[in-house]
């Protein structure tokens, strides 16, 4: 289990304590429907201790921020992230977010020479993702036991603590993909099973068929930011809460432009993260800006910061997915669990997203 974070710790990432709020009275109650998070969000001070959250119906507990490490391996090269990853694991960070495909496999081998080098590999849970990369594509039961333990190389590991199947594959009875998923989880190979870009109505076929005694997903990743809700706010969001799914937003920060760093035409570049932050840089994303601006303001952090803290404050939810180029950009980051966004300050999210 993760050590919890002192208030000390905060403040070396940057998180000032900001004075405390009166209380909301009256709030008000124009929200368009039931809350989607804590009605009990009140104070503004930051948390002097940063709780572990439980992975769904796993007996995993991380801190609520999965490194993403997509970059590792292409925007980020070897020795920038085995800095990023030494720079998360000092602020508390135990998470992290990999896949078979990203970069051929090329994050997962840092990751495991980071873990083998550190010797850290008992104190990090590390989920990866099956399914995409080109030598052992789809969810079929040859490609995903092979897949495994290619990962598993890579990660000099024996095993994965949270296997993804990176998407739904109509071409494969999912039956077949679950039963595949619990010898490997019988053999030791695999801890738990979860599910990334899955529709609803899959995830519901997926219980039924766990009814049977196949593995339950414990967790599901969809995209989800302040830029980017509709997908999840739907039925995807009633099915994770309904079977107890621990959700992973990934995009967290869509594409960057959360931080504030694309506010204009001018600041786009040809890369691929500029390409589709892009599609934000209009006047609803301007709009979205000022007001995460002006609460990172009050609080005193990045603006990233406070777009991680939005999904934190939501139901369901449990560490966003969100990745740095550079080790200074981990501060931000981590930063984000330890801010509790006011009752006022998350309807203003809300609505100016909406």
């Amino acid at each position: 289990m993760p050590q919890l974070l002192p208030l000390r710790l905060l403040e070396t990432v940057g998180l000032r304590t900001a004075p405390v709020a009166t209380p909301i009275v009256e709030p008000s109650t124009d929200t368009g429907g039931p809350l989607d998070f804590d009605p009990a969000l009140e104070r503004t001070g930051p948390l002097s201790i940063i709780a572990p959250r439980r992975i769904g119906e796993s007996d995993l507990t991380v801190y609520p921020l999965s490194l993403g490490a997509s970059v590792f391996g292409w925007t980020a090269d070897g020795d920038t992230s085995l800095d990023i990853l030494d720079r998360f694991a000092a602020l508390g960070g135990d998470f992290v977010d990999t896949a078979d495909s990203y970069v051929g496999g090329r994050s997962e081998v840092l990751i495991g020479k980071w873990m083998r080098e550190r010797g850290n590999r008992d104190h990090v849970t590390v989920a990866t993702k099956v399914g995409r990369h080109h030598e052992n594509p789809g969810l079929g039961s040859v490609s995903i036991v092979r897949a495994v333990e290619a990962s598993l190389e890579r990660l000099q590991t024996d095993r994965i603590d949270l296997l993804y199947f990176h998407d739904d594959d109509p071409d494969v009875p999912l039956e077949d993909s679950l039963a595949t998923a619990e010898w490997l989880i019988e053999s030791g190979k695999v801890r738990y099973l979860a599910a990334s870009n899955f529709s609803a109505d899959r995830l519901i076929e997926a219980r039924i068929l766990a009814s049977s005694g196949l593995p339950k997903f414990v967790a599901i990743q969809t995209q989800y930011n302040l830029m980017h809700r509709s997908e999840f706010e739907s039925a995807l969001r009633i099915v994770a809460a309904a079977q107890g799914l621990s959700v992973m937003p990934y995009y967290a920060l869509a594409n960057g432009f959360l931080t504030g760093k694309y506010r204009s035409k001018g600041d786009l570049t040809a890369d691929a993260r500029s390409v589709r932050a892009s599609a934000y840089v209009n006047r609803r994303g301007q709009r979205v800006l000022a007001v995460v601006d002006r609460i990172a303001t009050e609080h005193g952090v990045e603006p990233a910061s406070i777009a991680i803290a939005w999904l934190l404050a939501k139901r369901s939810v449990a560490a966003p997915v969100a990745s740095a180029s550079r080790p200074d950009q981990v501060n931000a980051l981590m930063a984000a669990a330890g801010i509790r966004l006011t009752r006022a300050q998350m309807l203003d999210l809300d609505r100016v997203s909406e």
